[in-house]
């Protein structure tokens, strides 16, 4: 049976796909080998895999990371943080999909981040990664609550249920119910709490001046029924 943490994070991230196209577009145009940040089971690697790219996919997780190997068995995966990592190569391309930047702690966290991108970017790469708004997403209550993130696997359902969205400390925490019902109807429960930092677009692009990259554009990715949209900041080393 696939473990916990692989399970919950397809029921909570597996789904999305509405930055795929964004991804596979930088990877045709720079060419050479992708860095993937954050790669958790290769929602965004597989996905570039499958079009014929060669990926190198990094996460701090390494069931996630087993995972992945078996799902496209051609990605090769690092165990690290992203915050503090050695490989001994440089890229073309290196992504950071999703909320990543958003949930390393802070200035400190990506600055750490951001100075490991520039050590392993190839002259002139390209570095991406999206920024949201999370605030965007906190209603005053939720009511309707929000349909629930589901997944069938082996005989279980799995359902994620965001209970409340609120502004604390500079982030916007989520909290949701995990639910698990086995094949017999046994039900298990927990609730979790995940925070999301709030940073603006400049205040990001600063910090990417200050470990050595130059901001050079920005992309938009579209929200979705489910997802609010993002803003992609381009760097070059």
């Amino acid at each position: 049976m696939t473990g916990a943490a692989v399970t919950w994070h397809d029921v909570e991230h597996g789904s999305y796909d509405a930055d795929l196209p964004l991804w596979r577009q930088l990877a045709d145009a720079t060419g050479g080998p992708v860095l993937d940040l954050g790669a958790g089971t290769g929602r965004v690697s597989v996905d570039l895999a499958a079009h014929g790219h060669d990926v190198v996919a990094l996460d701090s997780d390494p069931e996630l990371l087993a995972e992945l190997s078996e799902r496209e068995p051609s990605v090769r995966t690092v165990h690290a943080d992203v915050r503090a990592f050695s490989i001994d190569a440089q890229f073309p391309l290196v992504i950071a999909p999703m909320s990543l930047v958003q949930i390393l702690g802070g200035h400190r966290g990506r600055v750490a981040m951001l100075r490991n991108v520039h050590a392993h970017l190839s002259p002139g790469g390209l570095f991406a990664a999206p920024i949201s708004d999370p605030k965007d997403a906190v209603p005053a209550e939720l009511i309707p609550p929000p349909l629930p993130d589901i997944l069938e696997r082996d005989g279980w359902v799995y359902s994620s249920q965001p209970l409340s969205m609120y502004e604390q400390d500079g982030c916007v925490v989520i909290e949701r119910r995990r639910q698990a019902v086995s094949p017999s109807g046994e039900i298990q429960e927990e609730d979790v709490r995940i925070e999301v930092g709030v940073v603006s677009l400049d205040q990001f692009e600063a910090e990417a001046r200050e470990a050595g990259l130059r901001p050079v554009a920005r992309k938009t990715i579209p929200e979705t029924l489910d997802h609010i949209g993002s803003t992609v900041v381009l760097c070059r080393r």
